[in-house]
């Protein structure tokens, strides 16, 4: 039944868009103003579109297996729904669940900076020290992280994971940058904020 039920996702095109405009509208919430924020967008798309394509319209890592090493690898396995072979639906509400707390991390993170640094285009934005980003120095980026993680919960194909180690990447990098940007902006002042706030993971220096 399992089997059956796995083929049906496929050749749903019209799901494949309408999984890329949910996923996708969440990077309206991140600032675009900086070159240095192309890559990691790219990234996060690429991921996005990757996982829609593979999930709802052909699932080439199944079919690349099978043409490069001759293998057919059962469901979970770099193809299909990765947890249900293991504890079925609960693989779903899962991943679900990690993904909507990154969706939460990125709203809530963004209502709190644009308020207060985002909108101040003359400068006279303030350092952001309070709510979410008193435990996490940035929110949306964790955000993006769990959003993705909860996505290869559900479905973690190869395309997704050699993406998701470079998202990992290039938004590490992109924080640093912007890090060294709030020390040129706010000085000590972020310096004291950056050694007692955590960077992704809330507690962990």
């Amino acid at each position: 039944m399992l089997e059956e039920n796995i083929w049906s996702h496929f050749g749903n095109w019209w799901a494949v868009l309408v999984w890329i405009a949910i996923y996708a509208v969440f990077l309206l919430f991140v600032p675009f103003y900086k070159k240095s924020k192309v890559k990691p967008t790219g990234a996060y798309l690429a991921f996005v579109v990757a996982f829609a394509i593979e999930m709802f319209g052909v699932p080439f890592s199944m079919f690349a297996l099978g043409w490069a090493f001759g293998i057919w690898l059962p469901e979970g396995i770099l193809w299909g729904h990765t947890l249900s072979s293991y504890i079925g639906d609960l693989g779903t509400w899962i991943g679900l669940l990690i993904s909507l707390s990154g969706v939460a991390l990125v709203l809530v993170g963004w209502k709190r900076i644009h308020k207060n640094y985002w909108i101040k285009e003359t400068g006279e934005g303030k350092l952001v020290t309070d709510g979410i980003y008193k435990y996490l120095r940035h929110p949306q980026y964790t955000g993006f992280f769990l959003i993705t993680l909860g996505i290869m919960f559900e479905w973690a194909t190869i395309p997704l994971v050699v993406l998701y180690l470079l998202l990992l990447l290039l938004y590490y990098k992109l924080a640093k940058r912007e890090e060294q940007d709030m020390l040129d902006e706010f000085g000590e002042e972020y310096q004291e904020y950056k050694a007692k706030t955590s960077m992704f993971i809330p507690y962990v220096l």
